[in-house]
C-alpha cells in the first residue's frame, strides 16, 4: 500500500527549530513532487514549501521563506521539512503530500488539490 508517513513533530519554543520527515513506503519518492502544508485551527489548509519533481527546484510562501527548508533523500525515500526560526504562529497540523506530474505554474504547488497522496498530518506547536 503507497503511503506517506510524518514523524518529527512536537512542541518547541519561539526561535527553535524541528525537522519533520516524511517517510514513503509502496512507492519510490524519487521523481514525485514533494508539497508541505500546514493547517491551523478554524483555518484552511495552506501550502508552505515545495520541491520539484526533479528535486531542482523550490518554493516557499512568504511567510516561510528564509525559515524553512525542503528537501529529499532518495536512498532513505524520505522528504523532510527542516523549520528554524519558529513562531507561534507556525502552530499548526503539518502534511506532506506527493504529486507524480509536473506543474506548468510551479507555483501552483501550493494548491492541495494538485497533489495525489497525503501522509496523516503531525502536529506542530510553538508556544513559550
Amino acid at each position: 500500500q503507497e503511503q506517506l508517513v510524518e514523524s518529527g513533530g512536537g512542541a518547541v519554543q519561539p526561535g527553535g527549530s524541528l525537522r519533520l520527515s516524511c517517510a514513503a513506503s509502496g512507492f519510490i519518492l524519487d521523481g514525485w513532487a514533494i508539497g508541505w502544508f500546514r493547517q491551523a485551527p478554524g483555518k484552511e489548509r495552506e501550502g508552505v514549501a515545495c520541491l520539484s519533481n526533479n528535486g531542482k527546484k523550490t518554493y516557499y510562501i512568504d511567510s516561510t521563506k528564509d525559515r524553512f527548508t525542503v528537501s529529499r533523500d532518495n536512498a532513505q525515500n524520505t522528504a523532510y521539512l527542516q523549520m528554524d526560526s519558529l513562531e507561534p504562529n507556525d502552530t499548526a497540523i503539518y502534511y506532506c503530500a506527493a504529486r507524480e506530474v509536473g506543474l506548468m505554474l510551479f507555483e501552483m504547488c501550493v494548491l492541495p488539490s494538485k497533489y495525489e497522496r497525503w501522509g496523516q498530518g503531525i502536529q506542530v506547536t510553538v508556544s513559550s
